[in-house]
């Protein structure tokens, strides 16, 4: 089975996203982008995928980083070089029989480009449906996991609970010859 790589093409997702889109336009980018981050941190541990995230320096000039983030590769590309660049060349990089990648944008062009490299992209409404589908799944395996924490345990382990029933069976097997 190949391992995954998801590239998230970050400014594309935070201008397509409405909980992102709205922070971005109340001029407040940098809690868009520490949400953003969160969510795919989330769904990382849930999907157990490899991602990287890649910001262009369009709205942070002369910071080039390359961060490990709670499991996520956070990249900050150099002042002249463009998200959509970064991410082709990553792409055509990582691409492997071991390894299928997938980018996550809404830029039609880049789709083109990474598709040309064999990388699979994912549009970003899809990957917020899959995260909400998730969040769902996680909720509800919680939930289920809180259940049956809340069911009286038996004091008894699986042996003795074996024991018990053999013993069981044995008094009825007596009771009906008895009868």
């Amino acid at each position: 089975m190949k391992k995954e790589l998801l590239i998230v093409d970050a400014y594309n997702l935070i201008g397509s996203w409405p909980e992102l889109k709205q922070l971005k336009l109340q001029d407040r980018l940098e809690d868009a982008r520490d949400r953003l981050i969160q969510m795919m941190v989330e769904y990382r541990k849930y999907r157990a995928i490899e991602i990287v995230v890649v910001f262009d320096a369009m709205y942070v000039p002369g910071v080039t980083q390359n961060k490990q983030y709670r499991g996520l590769e956070v990249v900050w590309t150099a002042k002249n070089e463009t998200a959509d660049s970064y991410i082709e060349a990553l792409a055509k990089e990582k691409q492997s029989r071991l390894l299928q990648v997938t980018v996550a944008t809404n830029d039609q062009a880049e789709q083109w480009m990474i598709f040309s490299e064999g990388a699979l992209r994912i549009p970003g409404d899809e990957l917020l449906g899959d995260i909400h589908l998730a969040n769902k799944e996680v909720t509800k395996q919680t939930s289920e996991y809180a259940d049956q924490l809340s069911v009286r345990k038996s004091p008894w382990d699986n042996d003795q609970l074996t024991a018990l029933e053999q013993l069981r069976e044995k008094l009825t097997d007596k009771g009906k010859k008895n009868k």
